[in-house]
């Protein structure tokens, strides 16, 4: 099941049972960027209002960490585990992180390669059939950039391999609802996951973009 909504999230997700879906998303992050369709430069506390609205039960955001710190203050919990997202940047910022509130991921769920396949104990292992190990939580992770293979047009897209990684290691029998869609990575990896999907964007251009993209991935 996928269904996309272009829309304001804080109106439509009213109508959506939270209690089915698990939140993933990459949210605005009130910096001053230039969208579309939306001014990136609220006032602190109506931003976190607005997180506040669209964020409950489980969910997982990607932020940065001061901004993730204010978010659990302001919803006065903490979150279950927290990922590190690192990258090579021309910022100061050179990583995000990944936080799970309410939730408790699944790490041996996904796989990764080994670090060391020359020990005798790992290729043992390998030659044994073992895929890897499990994932870790920290991530280096490339972002998408202008001469990336997957790069559309939008200006902040997400890696697909974060977002495969996200959903991984989610717990399967909810729907992944995202209420700030963008260029549909989290479509996608849902997709390719198998996993049904909800995704809400308040830009008609964007959600053209998400759209098309994932309903290219259909069958």
């Amino acid at each position: 099941m996928t269904k996309l909504y272009n829309g304001d999230c804080r109106t439509i997700i009213k109508d959506i049972k939270p209690e089915n879906c698990i939140v993933v998303t990459d949210p605005p992050f009130n910096v001053g960027y230039h969208y579309n369709s939306y001014s990136d430069n609220m006032a602190e506390a109506d931003y976190y209002k607005m997180l506040d609205e669209v964020l409950s039960g489980q969910f997982v955001i990607i932020h940065y960490p001061e901004s993730i710190y204010k978010l659990a203050i302001h919803k006065r919990q903490a979150p279950e585990k927290v990922v590190s997202w690192v990258y090579n940047s021309n910022t100061g910022k050179q990583h995000r992180d990944i936080a799970f509130f309410n939730i408790k991921p699944d790490f041996s769920k996904v796989r990764q390669p080994y670090k060391n396949p020359d020990d005798k104990r790992i290729a043992e292992r390998i030659r044994g059939g073992a895929e890897g190990a499990k994932l870790y939580d920290w991530w280096e992770i490339n972002q998408v950039k202008n001469v990336s293979k997957e790069k559309t047009e939008h200006p902040c897209q997400m890696p697909l391999e974060v977002m495969m990684n996200i959903i991984g290691i989610l717990p399967e029998g909810y729907t992944i609802l995202d209420p700030f869609m963008g260029s549909g990575t989290t479509g996608e990896a849902c997709r390719l996951l198998e996993r049904d999907f909800i995704g809400i964007e308040l830009d008609r251009k964007y959600f053209k973009i998400a759209k098309n993209r994932i309903e290219s991935l259909l069958f």
